[in-house]
């Protein structure tokens, strides 16, 4: 197995050039399926989390989510980012605690999201907002622990379609220490080369679920690399719902032929 540190240090490697998929599993098998794939780095993913545990996004605590990161990260030979919400505080003191804390789960970086919780004011205001990543820049950095840190501006996905909003944002989060800057809800290629440009060079991660560009269309636009957040596992839950829905309204069985072979998922566990 691979250390921390190694894996930190591919981690940032992976930053320097090009564009990459770094997906999001929602428990430990999902993680290995990926890594059994080939993928050089893997992404926790909130709302699939909560899923797992029966709760909607936003509703997991931290030690949820630092137990969660520490069982993934120790199964696999590969980095993984958290998606660590909100910091799971709103002060800046307590974001960096509790940052402190998903840096000892072993994960290769963590982002932090500027999104309240409150939808009537969704985003935190912006000096409070670039404090919360400066405190996760220091506690990080606590002990040279080398973990990335994504800055990521919820406006976009909170219905604030507001670019000059977003990239000041950003743009203050860098300034604030944030290694990688993240707007998930821009698409366009507009929107996504004017957020590129305005960080360069640091790196820029986009989301991307059943449209967005392509792996190479988001290469030449100058993304970094590109996450799915819960789309896999709204994958997983499509087939378990439409399975187990014909099974309570039909009382057949049809769907499960076209599940994935047993075998395989056990050939690949082996």
């Amino acid at each position: 197995m691979l250390t921390s540190a190694d894996k930190r240090a591919a981690f940032r490697k992976l930053h320097e050039s090009g564009c990459f998929i770094i997906p999001n599993p929602f428990d430990v098998g999902s993680a290995k399926a990926l890594q059994h794939l080939g993928f050089k780095a893997l992404a926790s993913t909130s709302a699939g989390f909560a899923w797992t545990l029966g709760k909607a996004d936003n509703r997991v605590t931290v030690d949820d989510v630092c137990a969660h990161l520490a069982a993934i990260c120790a199964a696999l030979d590969i980095p993984v980012n958290a998606d660590f919400e909100d910091g799971f505080a709103h002060e800046p003191d307590k974001v960096g605690a509790n940052v402190a804390r998903a840096v000892k789960t072993g994960v290769a970086g963590l982002s932090i999201e500027d999104f309240t919780g409150d939808n009537a004011k969704p985003l935190f205001d912006h000096a409070l907002a670039v404090d919360r990543i400066r405190a996760a820049r220091q506690a990080i950095d606590a002990d040279n622990s080398g973990v990335l840190l994504t800055g990521r501006c919820e406006a976009f996905l909170r219905g604030q379609k507001d670019l000059k909003l977003v990239i000041d944002r950003l743009t203050a989060y860098a300034e604030a220490g944030a290694d990688c800057l993240y707007a998930p809800g821009i698409a366009t290629a507009e929107e996504i080369s004017a957020v590129v440009k305005a960080v360069h060079p640091k790196p820029v991660n986009l989301l991307v679920g059943a449209a967005g560009p392509s792996l190479q269309a988001a290469s030449d636009l100058g993304v970094r690399r590109i996450s799915v957040g819960a789309s896999l596992a709204r994958m997983a839950w499509a087939g378990f719902m439409k399975a187990s829905k014909e099974m309570a309204e039909k009382g057949t069985f049809g769907e499960f032929a076209n599940g994935y072979p047993g075998g395989e998922i056990n050939k690949m566990f082996s």
